[in-house]
């Protein structure tokens, strides 16, 4: 038999005409369902029982403040408001024109971030700052706070929730974190301490983001080693919290030399390793803390700890090296990135490249192998991140490259190199031809030839008017480094029929960038070094409509030059701001008079 209301309206009729395709009936039903359930918690279950939520839910606009009093202090009710789908809806509203209609929907909301179920909620919908502005406004951090001394669940997720909050949010913390919610700190501080494993992480978790947001807080040494010292033992867990715990002792490093120093002091070093002796996952926790170890030695030396320099220090960077170097092969796309990055960190050290810890074989073959790893990311990473750096680095280094580059080559380096360069991935077109510049710094001509038998005049000819200009300007800066040294260099460039050349004039006459003509100029500046033949090609790229005559000669093309227009525009650039722009200035004028008065 149906339930009747104090008035004797029908339950069931209610929901009957919240059904009506009559508009004007289904309202006067939601007003009437409104008043029946405020304040009575057992119309409310009655309703529930009945299914009249989701009913409530599929009326557009109207229902935000008949979802609110299902929801006010009735967790049955917010559990019900949520398995019918609305939270998204009622979200929407607050962008809603309707003043009213945004004032409903926000005391709804409300009364759902008041229940139990708003850690989850919050964990799951706060992406923004905004959103987590109308949270703290709702209240919600003070509800989360007094979670946390309640049931395990509700510990775990009110931490998720405080640090979704407090993510890049500055004045959230503030607040937080201030004389009246001081208390609240220290529980989470408390709890990384707490027997529960998952506990401690997401309390550790949750005053990282803390850290990292407003960094002049948490500067305590006691809780920044307990935050050290409880990371390093979740590591021992061999389920998802050790994978977490890498990732939030990276966050907890990355950038940040206090912690990384304090991170040695407390034989981090040691711990990791050994777990890296287990685990491949836990390579992205130690990425970051290679770059310390290995490039910090400044600070290191003056708190009297050389660690490179110490027989122990080598000893056990060889050994992390060996388990990265396996960690290459692996078969998890993830696993070989970070340890591709973990690569690249400990490459930054001019010292550890100077002593040749990373192109021998053993590490050079599985990098050039990666070339051509499926995973896009793996090759980004490497090209971009491990091979360049290294190029980089070798080439400012008073060592014998010659070897190391042969290496690099033998193992085919070069060939993968040039296939990326076709890649239809601009980001990797750009970085294989940034690592096949700097392979040609200073290179030899037997190495010069072997890198441009491979990438052909033509296929450098088109990257140089690729569809992106910062690919153009590598490809420029590497014509600049091809052709650099040696006179037979310049040939190069008038392979093919002058191909290269005729894409660098081109490039010049409709630069996009500052940037490309400045590279246009310096492969230009190269040519001109050549021979008679080069110099009048320079002239003629120049000056297309100048008279070229029967003669070449330094004096003719002075005179073409002055005829131009060009001496008289580096007169006025005699005195420029830029000291290196006036000497070279000073210079050329001196060269164009050495020439018309007949010396050379």
């Amino acid at each position: 038999m149906p339930t009747t209301t104090g008035t004797g309206t029908s339950t069931t009729g209610i929901l009957h005409r919240l059904a009506s395709d009559d508009q004007d009936v289904k309202l006067k039903a939601l007003r009437e369902l409104k008043n029946q359930i405020i304040g009575n918690r057992t119309k409310k279950l009655s309703f529930l029982k009945l299914g009249a939520v989701p009913a409530v839910a599929a009326i557009p606009s109207r229902r935000p403040a008949v979802l609110g009093s299902f929801a006010c202090g009735f967790d049955a009710g917010v559990q019900a408001v949520l398995e019918a789908g609305a939270f998204p809806n009622l979200s929407r509203l607050l962008s809603n024109l309707d003043d009213k209609v945004v004032g409903a929907g926000a005391r709804s909301l409300k009364m759902i971030y008041q229940s139990k179920f708003a850690p989850n909620i919050i964990t799951h919908s706060c992406k923004t700052s905004l959103e987590q502005k109308i949270l703290f406004d709702a209240g919600v951090l003070k509800k989360l706070t007094s979670l946390l001394k309640g049931s395990l669940s509700q510990r775990d997720a009110s931490l998720e929730s405080l640090a979704t909050i407090f993510k890049n949010n500055p004045e959230v913390v503030l607040k937080f974190v201030g004389p009246d919610s001081g208390r609240a700190l220290g529980s989470i501080i408390e709890l990384v301490k707490d027997r529960f494993i998952r506990t401690r992480l997401l309390a550790s978790s949750c005053l990282i983001v803390i850290r990292n947001t407003s960094p002049c807080y948490l500067q305590d040494v006691g809780i920044k080693a307990k935050l050290i010292n409880t990371l390093l033992e979740l590591l021992d867990d061999p389920g998802q919290i050790g994978e977490e715990a890498s990732f939030a002792f990276s966050s907890l490093i990355t950038q940040k030399e206090d912690m990384q120093k304090l991170a040695f002091e407390l034989n981090a070093i040691d711990k990791l390793y050994n777990h890296l002796q287990r685990v491949h996952y836990i390579l992205d926790g130690l990425k970051e803390y290679c770059w310390h170890w290995l490039t910090c030695a400044q600070s290191w030396n003056v708190a009297g700890l050389d660690f490179c320099r110490c027989r122990y220090g080598v000893a056990r960077m060889c050994q992390v090296l060996n388990l990265v170097i396996d960690a290459l092969a692996h078969e998890s796309a993830d696993v070989r990135t970070a340890a591709c990055i973990c690569l690249r960190s400990v490459s930054r050290s001019i010292k550890n490249l100077s002593a040749g810890y990373f192109m021998n074989e053993t590490v050079v073959i599985p990098l050039v192998q990666l070339l051509n790893d499926p995973s896009t990311s793996v090759q980004l990473d490497y090209v971009s991140q491990i091979l360049l750096l290294l190029l980089v680095l070798l080439a400012t280094l008073v060592v014998d490259l010659t070897t190391r580059r042969s290496t690099f080559i033998r193992c085919g380096g070069v060939k993968q190199l040039v296939q990326l360069s076709k890649s239809m991935d601009a980001t990797i077109r750009l970085n294989a031809l940034w690592a096949l510049r700097n392979l040609m710094f200073l290179a030899e001509n037997k190495c010069k030839e072997g890198v441009f038998s491979e990438l052909t005049a033509p296929l450098l000819a088109s990257l140089i008017c690729d569809p992106e200009s910062f690919v153009q300007e590598q490809a420029l800066a590497l014509v600049c480094n091809l052709i650099d040294g040696c006179i037979d260099s310049v040939e190069y460039m008038f392979a093919e029929d002058g191909v290269i050349f005729d894409a660098v004039g081109r490039q010049l006459q409709s630069a996009s960038k500052a940037e490309i003509g400045i590279q246009g100029m310096y492969v230009l500046s190269n040519v001109a070094t050549g021979k008679e033949f080069h110099k009048e090609a320079v002239i003629n790229q120049l000056l297309p409509h100048a008279d070229n005559g029967t003669q070449s000669c330094a004096f003719i093309r002075s005179v073409k030059l002055r005829d131009a227009g060009i001496v008289s525009q580096m007169k006025e650039m005699v005195n420029d701001p830029c000291l290196d722009v006036k000497l070279r200035v000073r210079t050329a004028l001196k060269q164009f008079t050495t020439v018309e008065d007949g010396s050379i």
